[in-house]
């Protein structure tokens, strides 16, 4: 275990290198931090601290940088999450506001999380696997043509057309519709086959073969839309921080390209608390230069999906977490009232 001033003397390492991209040498340290001890304890420290692999010296005679490992140990025991300010939180509150529909709320969580962080922002759809069924609608189009509407709890809308196998009058649709809804409202995607399985039994032998259709269609939605979406945002911001990748931040592109890749990132745990990746943490190589910070949003204190932030090691991680933390709140919010 470091002692608590070596911690200190981490934290400080770390907030100068975000702070100035330059290597942080012992004297300006001293000058810079409040550590109380001579520069010849601090040059002690910083020995300590690299012989244990939390920071390192990039080329001789310079100062030192974090590692994968003191940054990790930053965030695990010494960065607080920065709170948005007031007028931050009116901002994200007012820009979310206005959105239309499912869309444009991850269009904008997007652009205001590639805004407020300077980053790569990373916007997961919400799951139909951890949604809800709010309504089914059932519309006659023609006496043997029927749409069914699916709306789910996070304010996503899906449309089918229906073939059916004979006409389908009024009173009998009105019927299915009321007895579906009974069914599959406020429920899991996931339990809605159990739910229906008997549904054509309680109808007339002539409406079952219409009944089991509206229904194969119903399910086949829920298969279908199955597949994880995500929206990217702010890629350019990379280009700010070239010097903060090795070689070229070409890898990083790619890796960003590949949706597969950023949903398998941020899925890999189901807790919808705050995760931070950084670095060699990140098993797509092409991500090995950066951290990665997500967090669950969704509504009733239950996350559908996840949204984060891609961006160099080298990252104001109590900011861009206080961030990340704040939009997903309203996010969440805006789709409990939706």
């Amino acid at each position: 275990m470091l002692s608590e001033r070596r911690l200190q003397v981490l934290r400080a390492i770390v907030q100068d290198y975000v702070g100035t991209e330059e290597p942080v040498g012992s004297k300006a340290l001293t000058e810079r931090h409040n550590l109380g001890v001579s520069p010849a304890t601090v040059r002690n420290d910083m020995a300590a601290l690299e012989d244990e692999g939390y920071i390192a010296q990039p080329h001789t005679s310079a100062g030192r940088i974090p590692t994968d490992k003191g940054y990790r140990l930053f965030v695990d025991k010494l960065a607080g999450v920065k709170p948005m300010t007031a007028p931050e939180r009116r901002a994200i509150q007012n820009f979310l506001d206005g959105a239309v529909d499912l869309d444009d709320v991850v269009a904008r969580t997007v652009r205001l999380l590639a805004q407020l962080t300077r980053q790569v922002a990373v916007v997961q759809y919400p799951s139909l696997t951890r949604s809800t069924v709010r309504h089914v609608e059932l519309l006659s189009l023609a006496p043997a043509r029927l749409m069914l509407v699916l709306i789910t709890d996070t304010g996503r809308v899906e449309q089918r057309m229906v073939d059916c196998p004979a006409p389908f009058g009024e009173s009998s649709l009105a019927d299915l519709r009321a007895r579906l809804n009974s069914r599959v409202a406020g429920r899991r995607f996931t339990d809605v086959p159990q739910l229906v399985e008997d549904l054509p039994e309680g109808f007339d032998v002539e409406d079952r073969g219409t009944v089991s259709t509206v229904l194969s269609t119903l399910l086949e939605t829920l298969v279908e839309e199955n597949e994880e979406r995500l929206m990217i945002g702010g890629t350019a911001n990379l280009t700010r921080f070239a010097h903060d990748f090795p070689l070229t931040i070409r890898p990083v592109l790619e890796a960003l390209e590949e949706q597969v890749v950023m949903l398998k990132l941020l899925g890999e745990t189901q807790d919808p608390g705050m995760t931070v990746r950084i670095g060699h943490e990140n098993a797509h190589e092409g991500l090995n230069s950066t951290s990665i910070v997500s967090v669950g949003y969704g509504s009733g204190g239950e996350a559908v999906a996840k949204l984060g932030v891609v961006g160099p090691t080298r990252m104001d991680y109590p900011g861009t977490m206080g961030a990340v933390r704040a939009v997903a709140r309203y996010v969440g919010q805006i789709l409990a009232e939706s």
